[in-house]
């Protein structure tokens, strides 16, 4: 049984762990081990925990994903969305990602959801269509790599507030 709760400074260690565990094929893919998620301090992430919406989802006591939120006026910037590499294809990111929608909805008046990806992860990106994001511009940051900019309404058409 998985649940997602929201994520604390405690819970740093091992969300640090279960996001380079996540992001070794991204890296593999893009040929750099030096992205962002890879050298990430724990500090850092403890500070994300303590300031932003920050989820994790656990199976008994491990932590198997996480998701960031950092509220941006109505804008709610998504990053860090991960899944321990044996729990991939299970709809754990999904289910992150639709958790931090709802969340951030009822802490402030959200207008859209951003995130990027690299062009490359067509898991994330179909991922990330399923769920409502469109595609809203591209920027070339290295010679092999080019990130893609998404944006979903926080209400997107067809679907009913609750």
């Amino acid at each position: 049984m998985t649940r997602i709760e929201r994520a604390g400074p405690d819970d740093a260690g091992e969300i640090l762990t279960v996001q380079r565990a996540a992001y070794v094929t991204e890296a593999q893919l893009y040929g750099d081990p030096f992205i962002p998620p890879l050298v990430e301090s724990v500090e850092r992430i403890r500070q994300a925990a303590g300031t932003g919406l920050m989820l994790k989802a656990s199976a008994g006591s491990r932590i198997i994903g996480s998701v960031r939120g950092l509220l941006s006026g109505t804008t709610c910037l998504v990053g860090r969305l991960v899944v321990v590499p044996d729990m991939q294809g299970r709809g754990i990111g999904g289910r992150l990602l639709g958790a931090l929608h709802e969340k951030a909805a009822e802490a402030a008046e959200i207008a859209a959801f951003d995130l990027f990806t690299g062009h490359l992860s067509e898991t994330s990106l179909r991922l990330y269509r399923r769920y409502g994001y469109r595609e809203t511009g591209r920027e070339r940051v290295h010679e092999h790599l080019t990130l893609v900019h998404m944006r979903r309404p926080a209400r997107p058409a067809g679907e009913e507030r609750s």
